[in-house]
């Protein structure tokens, strides 16, 4: 559903790759034109760099005082940078107060901050499991409105329905509470569950932890757990580290920034999560994180793991044994 502007239900959705071809389709024979983007997720902030290089102003709008709120304040900023890098305008803490057409095309956008003209209206805000059709047939919805499903991807109260992907629940592994993540990832291996349990089989899914990564402008983007607000607000008492590194030994051609967050947890040491944000050769390394919040390794551990070198793709000391370290430090600090 559109957010609740009015005429945002006069937007098409830019949701399948047939709309998305009409839609660039539509842009190339309009530009250079201006673009208003609304919401500063992931997906918003790749729409508004697509747009700035087929040469169309983009304004990227987003009501919360930082873009992508999926990283903590200070990584999003990285980010921002990134964005405004390129050219695009980036507008925080504005909200969307109406979009305007005419002749059926949008022409400009209201907001809070003034009418920006607007050719093209592209709506970035989130979207919510389409879950109607199930509850009326008496399925259960989950407080996430998704439908509530077991480990075994087991509709709850249905015996022998089952459901998988971006319309169920699942459980995250440190919050230990049901949430909606919709991504590919997730949606596939739920799918094979399931379809191995409805046939006889017996599979459990193990549950998430968030990981994710993308490419916004000049920079690769990833993360996995929890954010230093998302830690705090779940009640972890928690001590965190940035690290500004290179992601190949500094004399390498090629090498360039890259910025690593760990957050970890005062008493166990456990890592709770890691946010990353740098050039070429800087996302995969989130797996490595992602592996070590999953089996809940202490940051010591990741301080001293055996990590692979070679100047092309690292210093000698990795970004996250270096981000480990501080990490630690920050621990040491509150003990004492």
């Amino acid at each position: 559903m559109p957010p609740p502007v009015p005429g945002a239900e006069l937007c098409e959705p830019v949701r399948t790759v047939d709309a998305a071809e009409r839609f660039k389709m539509r842009v190339e024979r309009e530009r250079p034109g201006h673009a208003v983007v609304i919401g500063a997720s992931y997906l918003g902030l790749e729409m508004a760099e697509a747009l700035v290089r087929q040469g169309v102003e983009t304004t990227l709008v987003e009501r919360g005082d930082q873009v992508m709120r999926s990283l903590d304040p200070e990584m999003a900023g990285h980010v921002q940078d990134a964005a405004e890098g390129v050219g695009v305008r980036v507008l925080l803490s504005t909200a969307v107060e109406e979009i305007r057409h005419r002749d059926g095309r949008p022409c400009s956008v209201v907001t809070s901050e003034g009418e920006l003209p607007a050719a093209h209206v592209v709506l970035s805000t989130g979207v919510r499991p389409e879950a109607r059709l199930a509850e009326e047939a008496g399925l259960r919805l989950g407080e996430t409105g998704a439908l509530a499903v077991d480990d075994h991807q087991r509709c709850l109260g249905a015996d022998g329905a089952f459901a998988a992907g971006d319309c169920v629940e699942s459980r995250h592994r440190l919050l230990d509470r049901p949430v909606n993540i919709q991504l590919g990832t997730h949606a596939n291996k739920q799918g094979r569950i399931a379809g191995t349990n409805a046939t006889g089989g017996y599979i459990a899914f193990p549950g998430v932890i968030g990981t994710a990564a993308s490419q916004i402008c000049r920079y690769e983007v990833a993360r996995t757990g929890l954010t230093e607000r998302d830690a705090r607000e779940a009640g972890f008492d928690t001590a965190a580290a940035t690290v500004k590194d290179r992601t190949r030994a500094g004399y390498y051609p090629g090498s360039g920034p890259i910025w690593v967050k760990l957050v970890a947890e005062r008493g166990s040491e456990r890592l709770l999560g890691g946010q990353i944000v740098g050039v070429e050769g800087a996302a995969k390394r989130i797996d490595v994180l992602a592996a070590v919040v999953w089996s809940g390794m202490a940051v010591d551990e990741l301080e001293l793991l055996d990590l692979s070198y070679a100047p092309p793709f690292s210093g000698v000391y990795d970004p996250l044994l270096a981000a480990a370290r501080q990490t630690r430090k920050a621990l040491d600090e509150t003990r004492s």
